[in-house]
């Protein structure tokens, strides 16, 4: 535990994982505690650490992204300890859904995507747990016959080109790795924006790009279908391309887009005239 500032703390909690995007829940719930200023709950990854750094907050040397950062800047010593205690209780929200807990005599929760999705119905999956073990979290939904979204990031370029030639032999769509935006249905995923619903569909291989272009259609009173990210190495050379092609004969078969805008950084010339060819 450290003080860098009066109430400011930054504590940090070894071993004490918890996927991405619940701890964004997490973060926004604490930051509207009563005399919260600032707050993020955030497992201690470079990115994460550049980011809380730059919020003023001095991350102890010794953090992995194994470990929990739980930062909090308050107009007051009881703010923190406000703080504090809607932390534990976000915290053990997490927790106590993730047990699931059942009654005698009722079904076991799933244990695994694949279950899950015969289980429920589900064609799209949400994949948030460190980049190890994200590849076979996704080949399981993909067998499932889901499209995957997934957040993770640390997935080898190798690993990518073997989901994406996957998902396209059962007919789904994997959307990354480190897909930070989508939009599917109306519906915003991961940082996406919540934007006009219209007949502009996106593919997006860059997802600031991706929110920025929603926001300027949105502004000019022009509405999205759907957002679709494909992962920021898609239109480079080794990947060649994979997923955009997918996601661009996905949004030409979509009754509700009339016009497609692809956003990336600098793609490969050959993907980028293969691309062109395509569409």
């Amino acid at each position: 535990m450290s003080a860098p500032t009066p109430h400011t703390t930054v504590e940090l909690r070894r071993g004490a994982y918890h996927d991405s995007v619940s701890l964004m829940q997490v973060s926004r719930q604490v930051a509207a505690t009563n005399g919260i200023i600032a707050a993020q709950v955030a497992m201690a990854t470079e990115l994460n650490v550049e980011v809380l750094t730059g919020m003023g907050f001095a991350v102890p040397a010794e953090a992995g992204a194994n470990d929990l950062v739980i930062a909090l800047h308050a107009e007051s010593p009881e703010a923190i300890e406000a703080g504090r205690a809607a932390v534990e209780e976000a915290l053990a929200g997490l927790r106590s859904a993730g047990r699931g807990g059942t009654g005698m005599g009722e079904a076991p929760p799933p244990r695994t995507i694949g279950s899950a999705a015969r289980a429920g119905g589900a064609n799209l999956a949400l994949i948030s747990v460190p980049g190890q073990h994200a590849v076979t979290e996704a080949f399981d939904a993909i067998d499932a016959g889901l499209s995957v979204m997934l957040f993770s990031d640390n997935v080898s370029v190798e690993d990518e080109i073997r989901l994406k030639d996957a998902a396209r032999a059962a007919d789904v769509l994997v959307m990354g790795p480190d897909c930070g935006t989508a939009l599917v249905g109306g519906v915003a995923l991961g940082f996406a924006n919540v934007v006009t619903e219209g007949n502009v569909g996106l593919v997006a291989a860059s997802g600031t790009g991706a929110q920025q272009v929603m926001c300027l259609l949105d502004a000019a009173g022009v509405g999205v279908s759907h957002c679709l990210g494909v992962g920021g190495r898609d239109l480079k050379s080794a990947v060649a391309g994979r997923a955009t092609r997918q996601a661009l004969a996905a949004l030409a078969d979509d009754p509700q887009t009339s016009s497609v805008i692809v956003v990336s950084k600098p793609p490969d010339p050959a993907v980028l005239t293969d691309i062109e060819s395509f569409a």
